[in-house]
C-alpha cells in the first residue's frame, strides 16, 4: 500500500507541473516508434530504457552522468523524467552514456552529446554538473538542439562568454530537503549521525544537501537540548559509485555508535545500505524516495528530478522556452520540489503534522536554510553547543 501511495503521489506531482507548462504537445501527432512506448505512461519502470524507432532518429534525448543509468538515484530520476514525457507524447527517446564509465572526460560527453544531435535529437537533457565543459562546445555549435541542464545553478555560457539561450539550467534547494531529513531523524531520536558524499566535496548539490542536513539536525538538537555527533566525509565518493572502501569505512561508523547516514551520491548507495544491513543500521537516502531498494532506508531527501524534467521538456514542446531558455530556474520548497516522502517513511517520533508544520516555515520564510557552503564542502560552521562534527574532506 505505501508504494502504490508513493506512486499515485509521484504521478499526481508530475501532471500537476505538466499543466503549468501549458497545454498538450505540439507535434504530438506524430507516429509513436513502431515499439509499444506506452505500456503505463505513469510508471517509468514500466516504459522501455530503450526504444527503437522506425527512421533510427530519437527527438528526445538524454545523457548520463558518471555511474549508472538505473542507478536508482539521480540518473534514473532525471531519465524517468524524458521516458515519461516521450512515453505519452509519442516521442522517440535514447540514452547515451559517455565512453570510459566513471573516468568519464569532457571529450567523452562531447562525443555522446554530439551523438544525440546527429541522431536527430530536437532537444537533450543532461544530468549532473560536470557536463558543462561539454554543453558549452555542443550547445553553441548547434543553437536549433534545446538542451536541459539538470543541476547546473547559472547560466550557460560559450567559450567567449555569451550566454546560451538554448541551454536551460535547473537546478535545487537541496539544502531544504537535506533540513528536513536532517531535522526529522533527531527529532525521531538519532544522535549518532552520519553523511557521506559524492564528488569530494565539489559537487554543487551533494554539498547543499549535506549543509542543509547539518543545520537541519542542529536546530532539533539545540530544540530538544540533545548532544548530537556528526560523522561527515567525502572520501570515496569522488565517483558516485560503489566501493569496498566505502563500505569499510562506513561499517567502521556503524560499530562505533553511528545509527543512521545520508547517503549522497548516486552508486554510493549500494556500499553504505550494505555497511548498514551487515550492522544493524540506517540509512538515509537521496534525489528518489530509495525506501523500495534497500529495508535499511528510514526516509529520503527527495528532490523533483522526474517532474522537472517533465516541465522542461514541456516548455520546448509548448513554445514557452524562451521562460527557461538562457537561465538559471531554481526549485525548491515553495515548488513542492524538495522534501521527504511521507507515504512511506518509517518514522515513528516525529510526525506528518510536525513536518507539515516545518515544510509551512519554509514556504512562508519563516525558516531560512543557508546554502553557502564553504570550499571544498567543509560544513564545520554548522556546529553548535549540542553539535560535534567530525569533518573528513
Amino acid at each position: 500500500m505505501k508504494k502504490f501511495l508513493a506512486l499515485l503521489l509521484a504521478l499526481v506531482m508530475v501532471l500537476s507541473l505538466a499543466a503549468c507548462g501549458g497545454g498538450s504537445s505540439s507535434g504530438s501527432s506524430e507516429p509513436a516508434a513502431e515499439e509499444d512506448k506506452t505500456t503505463d505512461a505513469s510508471d517509468p519502470d514500466s516504459i522501455e530504457d530503450s526504444v527503437t524507432a522506425s527512421d533510427n532518429t530519437y527527438e528526445v534525448a538524454f545523457i548520463t552522468d558518471v555511474g549508472q543509468l538505473k542507478d536508482k538515484s539521480f540518473n534514473q530520476g532525471t531519465y524517468d523524467g524524458v521516458k515519461l514525457y516521450a512515453a505519452a507524447n509519442g516521442k522517440d527517446y535514447k540514452y547515451y552514456q559517455p565512453a570510459n564509465g566513471d573516468q568519464a572526460t569532457d571529450d567523452d560527453r562531447v562525443k555522446a552529446m554530439q551523438d544525440a544531435v546527429d541522431g536527430g535529437a530536437e532537444i537533450i537533457v543532461a544530468a549532473g554538473f560536470m557536463q558543462e565543459t561539454a554543453m558549452m562546445s555542443v550547445a553553441a555549435a548547434n543553437p536549433d538542439v534545446k538542451f536541459v541542464f539538470i543541476d547546473c545553478d547559472h547560466p550557460v555560457s560559450d567559450a567567449n562568454g555569451a550566454v546560451l539561450d538554448n541551454v536551460a539550467a535547473i537546478s535545487f534547494q537541496e539544502e531544504q530537503s537535506g533540513y528536513l531529513a536532517g531535522y526529522a531523524v533527531v527529532k525521531e531520536g538519532y544522535t549518532q549521525l552520519g553523511f557521506a558524499g559524492g564528488g569530494g566535496g565539489t559537487n554543487p548539490a551533494c554539498c547543499r544537501y549535506g549543509y542543509g542536513y547539518v543545520q537541519g539536525a542542529a536546530a532539533a538538537a539545540d530544540e530538544m537540548g540533545v548532544d548530537v555527533t556528526i560523522n561527515y566525509t567525502w572520501q570515496y565518493g569522488d565517483t558516485f559509485s560503489a566501493s569496498p572502501e566505502l563500505q569499510t569505512m562506513i561499517s567502521g561508523w556503524y560499530e562505533n555508535g553511528t545509527e543512521i547516514v545520508f547517503s549522497c551520491g548516486g552508486s554510493i548507495f549500494q556500499s553504505i545500505t550494505a555497511a548498514a544491513a551487515e550492522n544493524d543500521g540506517d540509512v538515509i537516502g537521496v534525489d528518489v524516495d530509495q525506501s523500495f531498494e534497500s529495508d535499511t532506508v528510514v526516509t529520503s531527501a527527495l528532490k523533483g528530478l522526474t517532474a522537472a524534467t517533465t516541465w522542461a521538456i514541456g516548455k520546448f514542446y509548448n513554445d514557452e522556452w524562451a521562460d527557461i531558455g538562457g537561465v538559471n530556474t531554481i526549485r525548491g520548497i515553495n515548488d513542492d520540489s524538495v522534501g521527504l516522502p511521507t507515504a512511506t517513511w518509517s518514522l515513528e517520533n516525529f510526525s506528518v503534522d510536525e513536518y507539515n508544520t516545518l515544510v509551512s516555515s519554509l514556504k512562508d520564510g519563516t525558516l531560512k536554510v543557508d546554502n553557502s557552503v564553504l570550499a571544498g564542502g567543509d560544513i564545520v560552521q554548522a556546529a553548535t553547543d549540542h553539535v560535534t562534527i567530525n569533518y573528513v574532506g
